[in-house]
């Protein structure tokens, strides 16, 4: 299950482009946090914090105790993105979804096989997955890291579908349940490039044969007529 990480911040009154550029420059990531039944926040967190909580979580839901300067009572948020310098890399921007502990939310969790199928290992099939991420509804308690499937038992043409996959306790599928999340597919035989070869040699032989003897035939008669004219001659007179 996710693990809810304290982290602090404070409110954000630098709004404008060259304000934010300031923050960066003094190691404070611009963030903001929207949902629940109060009105978006703009708000500043220490850069050696938010890197620190991302280097360290163990999937893409990351649960957060946001302690916020100046408020009584912490609150919970997910981290619904996280924004990236498109040069080097480092964090810019990040966003907070607000949540209550008590109510249901719906989250995107990735999905990962264990195992090696038998149809892959002792048949040379191919394992295809699918999906690669699940929609799920639960508790913010509950939200998983990620759902693992044990597909060791597939054997070629065998598949698991959404309502074969088992939910961790209090978590609930939102996709169709007749979708396929895996399957074993069976290896592809390609022909050789030798054989192919020889079959088109052997395909087309016949045809330079026919050709020549056409032509053999049809010499042959031409002098045959030569021939014949010399004595169908002789004969008349």
């Amino acid at each position: 299950m996710a693990k809810q990480v304290k982290l602090k911040a404070e409110p954000r009154t630098n709004v404008g482009r060259s304000g934010v550029r300031k923050l960066r420059a003094r190691g404070i990531i611009p963030a903001v946090i929207y949902g629940g039944k109060v009105k978006p926040q703009a708000l500043q967190v220490a850069a050696r914090d938010i890197n620190a909580m991302m280097s360290h979580a163990s999937g893409e839901n990351v649960l957060v105790d946001l302690e916020i300067a100046g408020e009584k009572a912490n609150r919970a948020a997910l981290v619904q993105e996280v924004q990236h310098s498109p040069v080097g890399g480092e964090i810019v921007h990040v966003d907070f979804h607000a949540i209550s502990m008590d109510e249901t939310i719906q989250a995107e969790v990735p999905l990962e096989p264990t195992g090696t199928p038998v149809g892959v290992k002792t048949f040379g099939g191919l394992l295809e997955q699918s999906l690669r991420a699940l929609t799920i509804e639960c508790l913010p308690r509950n939200l998983p890291d990620r759902i693992t499937v044990d597909v060791s038992q597939l054997n070629i043409g065998d598949s698991i579908h959404v309502r074969d996959i088992q939910m961790p306790s209090g978590v609930t599928a939102k996709v169709p349940a007749d979708l396929t999340a895996f399957s074993v597919l069976a290896p592809v035989v390609e022909e050789e490039p030798v054989a192919v070869e020889a079959e088109a040699a052997a395909a087309a032989g016949p045809e330079v044969i026919t050709e020549k003897k056409e032509e053999g035939e049809a010499a042959g008669a031409a002098q045959a007529a030569k021939e014949k004219a010399p004595k169908e001659k002789e004969q008349k007179k």
